[in-house]
């Protein structure tokens, strides 16, 4: 199996757990967070929603500056505030991710991407790695989120195998 096939069946497997989840973001709750230093779930549901955009650059670009100056962003901070908005943009996103592995090459993987902060380097690595990277922090995000879910009543997702509220094995 090409690395490029490897990569985007995990994205496609990702993109449903993540849509299990952000199907259950309550309505209201945008500004909501579990303790004065955690993010908003509002923030939070966006960033599951939209992580997949960062593959695709990962993939196009060779950097991303994820602390940029003003007006400078290659990512699109948008609020979202219901199921059906964060839902599209994930589907937005997963689309932008498919069609740059669409058209890169298992080579192209191989070579190095950067991620900046304020202009300078803090990661750099072969892009296959920074988008390993890129799936284990989106699940980060969505395990955060699912916790979230719990305090707010909502309903948890199984996602990598049953919960509480949900006993099917994905």
């Amino acid at each position: 199996m090409k690395l490029t096939e490897f990569l985007q069946a995990e994205l496609d497997r990702e993109v449903e757990r993540s849509r299990s989840a952000l199907e259950q973001m309550p309505e209201g709750k945008y500004d909501w967070k579990p303790h004065e230093k955690s993010m908003i779930l509002g923030y939070l549901a966006n960033m599951v929603a939209t992580i997949p955009a960062w593959i695709g650059l990962q993939i196009t670009d060779a950097e991303l500056d994820v602390a940029p100056a003003p007006g400078e962003s290659k990512l699109e901070h948008k609020r979202l505030d219901t199921s059906t908005e964060l839902i599209a943009a994930l589907d937005k996103s997963a689309a932008g991710a498919r069609a740059a592995f669409e058209k890169t090459t298992d080579e192209h993987l191989m070579t190095n991407w950067r991620l900046l902060a304020r202009g300078q380097v803090v990661m750099e690595a072969p892009r296959y790695q920074m988008i390993q990277d890129t799936f284990n922090h989106w699940a980060h995000h969505r395990g955060q989120m699912t916790v979230y879910l719990r305090l707010l009543g909502a309903k948890v997702p199984a996602l990598y195998g049953p919960s509480a509220d949900d006993n099917q094995f994905r």
